[in-house]
């Protein structure tokens, strides 16, 4: 679908609801979807390209999938798998919903599978492109075949390539978890991470195992199980700082074991300890230091910047939005990823809406959705940030700010 056509489908799935008298969350809950999910369809930024999710909304509508969409085939296709792309992560979800390949249990694991690791790693590759640059819909398209054919090599590649072949699976599932974790699927987030440890242990890259307990300690913390990330996130690091004591710790582990204290203080941060969440921040300054780069080891871009967007995302959680704005407006985050240059002009948004202060908050979250629509429209901290501000604008709310609080469904 074009954006044109998105908006069009939109207009008509609005006017069919209306016609029906139906409010959004009523025909959200009636097709099992969430009111922000069915909104973004009818303002033409979330595309509904599966036959299954058009005959479900076609249904809630009361009208045929052709009267919705005149493009759509009567039935579901009986000579092949649909080539529709899903909607954000469900495909992924799929994925993860049980064993990815039980027909693989019953091959003989000697037998070589048909495989190129080369094209692999390049895929896995684009994996991570897309998780850091929040495309999740396509992202959820590439997994779909790409785990399977993965899950089957790990265990019949030849045994000199076996244990790269669990790495990709392992650093596959690692950015499946990040991804889940912004979308705020946290449970799907906790399995993709288990998974992710065990291809890891597989591969015997021993610090591919304490990148994936990273993943599953933001896992826990989007489930607000503060306790578990922090059990989690503590005993690797505590391992791996007793394994590094009395020897050099290669540029790999140094960018583990500081992404494990920006973890610990993000936990602290939410538990509301903030002398623990500093110190978690002082050791994390003193491991970039010892790194003297930014650095993607494991895909964490963990170095001197990344430290510093994440001491702006701790300020702002402890209250602390004089810190927050002093210490982001001078970072130059040119060489960080999408994902990362987008979450620290959110995080400034939301320093200045802490100050009160309605037009620098706006202009942050405008150049946040620029870089990252998707960031901004689904992650709860900016649309609760849009809904303060339009609280506090009243009714001198600029429009720039009621629009952004339409494209992310974040009216009060």
């Amino acid at each position: 679908m074009t954006s044109e056509e998105r908006r069009a489908f939109g207009a008509r799935v609005a006017g069919l609801r209306e016609a029906r008298g139906l409010t959004q969350k009523q025909l959200a809950a009636e097709i099992g979807r969430t009111a922000s999910w069915l909104s973004q369809v009818e303002r033409g930024i979330q595309p509904v390209n599966r036959l299954d999710v058009l005959r479900l909304l076609a249904d809630g509508l009361g009208v045929s999938v052709q009267e919705l969409r005149a493009d759509a085939p009567a039935q579901e296709p009986t000579d092949g798998p649909a080539v529709e792309l899903p909607n954000d992560l469900d495909q992924a979800r799929l994925v993860i919903s049980g064993h990815a390949v039980p027909e693989v249990l019953l091959l003989d694991a000697t037998e070589p599978g048909p495989t190129s690791l080369e094209e692999i790693q390049r895929a896995v590759d684009r994996v991570w492109e897309l998780t850091h640059a929040n495309e999740f819909a396509e992202l959820s398209a590439l997994l779909g075949p790409l785990v399977p054919r993965i899950e089957r090599a790990a265990r019949t590649a030849p045994p000199s390539e076996r244990g790269r072949a669990w790495g990709l699976l392992s650093r596959t599932y690692q950015a499946l978890s990040s991804a889940f974790v912004r979308q705020g699927e946290a449970d799907a987030a906790w399995v993709a991470a288990d998974r992710a440890i065990r291809a890891a242990e597989q591969s015997g890259n021993t610090l591919d195992v304490f990148a994936s307990v990273f993943r599953l300690s933001q896992a826990f913390v989007r489930l607000k199980h503060l306790d578990q990330a922090e059990h989690s996130a503590t005993t690797a690091l505590n391992a791996l700082e007793r394994h590094y004591a009395q020897a050099a710790a290669a540029p790999e582990a140094l960018s583990v074991m500081g992404a494990l204290h920006l973890a610990l203080a993000l936990i602290h941060a939410r538990a509301g300890d903030r002398p623990r969440a500093r110190e978690e921040m002082k050791r994390a300054r003193e491991v970039a230091g010892r790194l003297g780069e930014d650095r993607n080891d494991f895909n964490l871009e963990f170095g001197p910047t990344n430290v510093e967007i994440q001491a702006v995302s701790i300020a702002v959680e402890l209250g602390d939005a004089g810190e927050a704005i002093e210490v982001g407006t001078e970072l130059d985050t040119s060489a960080l990823s999408l994902e990362r240059r987008a979450r620290l002009k959110m995080d400034l948004g939301r320093a200045y809406a802490q100050r009160r202060q309605v037009g620098e908050a706006l202009g942050s979250l405008l150049a946040a959705e620029e870089l990252s629509p998707d960031l901004v429209h689904t992650h709860v901290a900016a649309r609760d940030t849009i809904r303060e501000l339009l609280l506090l604008a009243g009714r001198t709310a600029p429009p720039e700010l009621k629009e952004l609080a339409d494209r992310a469904d974040a009216r009060p």
